[in-house]
């Protein structure tokens, strides 16, 4: 193939990769802030309802694709760290996402019946995220891909989740806005990336 020949390749291959970060970056805010909406509502209205269960299972089964799509954004310089990371945090969410099925069918008034419904499972997933979100957001920091203060939001986030499980819902909701805020951030520094170096 001529030199002249492969210059169209490489940009259609450019404009592919761009477009792709760009849904990842798309993914990541709109799904965050769909999560914190739900959550939002939740504490609102006190419990659980239909219409809230069901936008938070579209951003809870959101969460393991974009995470997973995060991670492969920052290759290779998140390294292995944030791959087993990635991987732990998007197997979390496919059990929470689980939940979520399980309180719809069950027709679950709040989330402490949930936790006491679901108990050990509950917890053994929520350790896994705060390690995989620890995980994460400092990989996130040493790959200096993103900005840094992203990794340093959602490790806040994921620490200030787990702490806030006994306190009222508003500092919950809040705990969890700044767990998704760290995602939102990451979304929205692939989409100006992308948009910046668009061929």
């Amino acid at each position: 193939m001529s030199d002249a020949a492969a210059i169209p390749l490489i940009t259609a291959e450019r404009r592919t990769r761009h477009a792709a970060v760009k849904l990842v970056g798309l993914a990541a805010l709109v799904f965050s802030a769909l999560y914190v909406l739900s959550d939002v509502v939740e504490a609102l209205q006190g419990g659980f309802s239909t219409g809230q269960l069901w936008m938070t299972l579209v951003a809870e089964a959101a969460i393991p694709v974009f995470v997973i799509a995060l991670y492969a954004a920052q290759r290779p310089q998140i390294g292995l760290v944030g791959r087993f990371s990635a991987v732990a945090y998007a197997y979390s969410y496919l059990v929470f996402t689980g939940t979520v099925v399980y309180a719809l069918n069950e027709h679950t008034s709040d989330y402490s019946t949930l936790n006491d419904d679901l108990g050990w499972t509950m917890t053994l997933h929520g350790a896994i995220m705060v390690l995989a979100g620890l995980g994460f957001g400092s990989a996130v920091i040493r790959a200096q891909v993103l900005p840094r203060w992203t990794g340093i939001a959602l490790m806040t986030g994921v620490v200030l989740v787990a702490l806030s499980q006994n306190l009222p819902e508003a500092a919950q909701t809040v705990a969890a806005a700044i767990r998704a805020l760290g995602f939102a951030g990451m979304g929205a520094a692939l989409v100006r990336t992308s948009t910046a170096e668009r061929p």
